[in-house]
């Protein structure tokens, strides 16, 4: 499992575990899976997926940044 975090400067929107996370990332779209590498990446414009079990959460990004460090996700977007 991976321990997320999506925030926007004046909100937390999402704090829990999640199975996957994909992201709007400004050389493309990507997912994050429980295991994978550490990464930072900038965002672009589009949809956050989380996904837990079966249910998928959808956020709106307009830019922001992710930090992907031993399972945990950290997502700022505006």
């Amino acid at each position: 499992m991976l321990n997320v975090r999506i925030l926007t400067p004046s909100q937390l929107l999402f704090e829990g575990e999640a199975d996957s996370i994909t992201l709007p990332g400004t050389v493309g779209s990507f997912t994050v899976l429980p295991g994978h590498a550490p990464i930072i990446s900038s965002l672009e414009k589009g949809k956050v997926i989380c996904r837990i079990d079966d249910v998928v959460s959808e956020y709106v990004s307009n830019g922001g940044f992710v930090e992907v460090k031993n399972d945990t996700v950290s997502v700022c977007i505006d």
